[in-house]
């Protein structure tokens, strides 16, 4: 991410939920102001797109991480949780489109500069900002996630979800474990939802092919991919700091989950989504 600008790949990130919306007719993940959101822009990502069926696979995946973590929060909802966290936020729409009756308070956290430049996005399309959101601006240089959210109002108490979409990939080891690390010790219990992939080394050809290439276009663009893990390993650093439940979706689970009669042969490698939580995630009495 250049300085003073907003991240290029949240917008690519939201470009893709957009795309799905229309190509796919959201049958993954639907989310009615995607497109509202991008704006001007949709005519030309949809002509990308359309030239470029390769693009899928990567729209595929960002739907299915996007549905996968607002299913698994609907469930921590039930089960109490009042507080809701989205790190690296870009112009993620849960906020603007969510039940307020559930008695959530969102958290977004992003750089200033993207965070500024989302206020915009949502003054331009006329999106209104529900009360219950509050914009925690982190500069991560300058500041740690505790701080930041603690000026914000967060009460590390209360039982919280996190979502950390499309971030892991850009950030060094230690920063990733000391977002981690935070997470789980908050007392009130949490979960998060993030994604992350396998080493490309370890992938099958198509799909270490596909990674090289989007692993280019993201160096092209300033934010450079810097860290990998191998399942196993995650799971059981994952444990160390904390978490006591631990999902994990490669390849084959999100074609088995989310596009059911159609199948994936192994290896499980490539692209993940991960839930990690402190507390057993089931309703209560459940």
């Amino acid at each position: 991410m250049k300085a003073g600008e907003p991240s290029r790949t949240a917008l690519g990130a939201a470009e893709h939920r957009a795309a799905h919306q229309i190509l796919e007719r959201g049958i993954i993940f639907s989310d009615p102001l995607a497109v509202r959101i991008l704006g001007d822009a949709t005519d030309a990502v949809l002509e990308r797109a359309r030239r470029d069926p390769s693009i899928r696979r990567l729209r595929i995946f960002v739907a299915a991480r996007s549905r996968y973590a607002e299913d698994a929060l609907q469930l921590a909802v039930a089960c109490g949780v009042r507080q809701l966290v989205i790190l690296g936020a870009g112009l993620d729409t849960y906020a603007y489109r969510s039940e307020p009756r559930s008695g959530l308070r969102i958290f977004e956290v992003d750089h200033p500069a993207t965070q500024e430049w989302k206020r915009r996005r949502l003054a331009e399309v006329d999106i209104g900002l529900p009360s219950s959101l509050v914009f925690a601006p982190v500069d991560f240089e300058r500041e740690s996630l505790a701080d930041g959210l603690a000026a914000a109002g967060f009460d590390p108490a209360q039982p919280t979800f996190f979502t950390w979409l499309g971030v892991v990939y850009y950030l060094t080891d230690p920063s990733i474990f000391a977002t981690l690390g935070f997470i789980a010790s908050l007392p009130g219990g949490a979960h998060v939802v993030f994604d992350y992939s396998n080493p490309s080394q370890a992938l099958p050809e198509v799909e270490r092919g596909a990674h090289d290439q989007l692993a280019a276009q993201v160096a092209d663009l300033g934010e450079s991919f810097r860290t990998h893990f191998e399942t196993e390993v995650l799971h059981a650093r994952l444990r160390e700091v904390g978490f006591r439940e631990i999902e994990d979706l490669g390849p084959m689970g999100i074609v088995a989950r989310f596009l059911p009669g159609r199948t994936r042969a192994g290896p499980d490698r490539g692209g993940h989504i991960v839930r990690a939580s402190t507390v057993p995630l089931s309703p209560a009495g459940g």
